[in-house]
């Protein structure tokens, strides 16, 4: 892949183009992540409403019907459901590691095989999540896709 940077003072914003010779899986991630730089989620802490980066999130968890979004150091509420929100990120790194649990990838430091046929996963700010039996192929699959591209 090449990438080039050209300064053009006649224009207005930034525009990005792809030019590729066959449409494959590498040119629509890349297209999907240009369209979702700006993406962001709604969510609260406490009574201010916020509009948080989809690059800003560690993880999204539901608990008791309540879904949260976890980032480097905050935890924000959501409306959004689990599996609405792990259909729509999944083109951006986002995995569903266990029924309450999405993890982005991108933050992902290491991982580390447990008994029983799971994974603990070390994220870039320290913490540990554990990766279920059910939801290893989705995780295995995300991996192999990111080494790819």
């Amino acid at each position: 892949m090449i990438v080039k940077l050209e300064k053009c003072a006649s224009a207005t914003r930034p525009e990005v183009i792809v030019r590729y010779a066959e449409m494959n899986q590498q040119v629509e991630r890349i297209f999907f992540l240009l369209q979702s730089i700006d993406k962001k989620i709604p969510c609260r802490l406490g009574n201010e409403e916020k509009f948080i980066s989809v690059f800003d999130i560690y993880y999204f968890e539901s608990v008791d019907k309540k879904t949260f979004i976890y980032c480097e150091k905050e935890v924000y509420n959501t409306d959004s459901r689990i599996y609405q929100l792990a259909e729509e990120l999944a083109p951006l790194g986002f995995v569903q590691i266990s029924k309450s649990f999405i993890l982005n990838i991108n933050v992902l430091d290491s991982i580390k095989p447990l008994p029983n046929s799971r994974i603990e996963a070390t994220l870039k700010n320290g913490e540990k999540v554990f990766v279920t039996r059910k939801y290893l192929e989705n995780i295995r699959q995300a991996l192999q896709e990111g080494v790819e591209a």
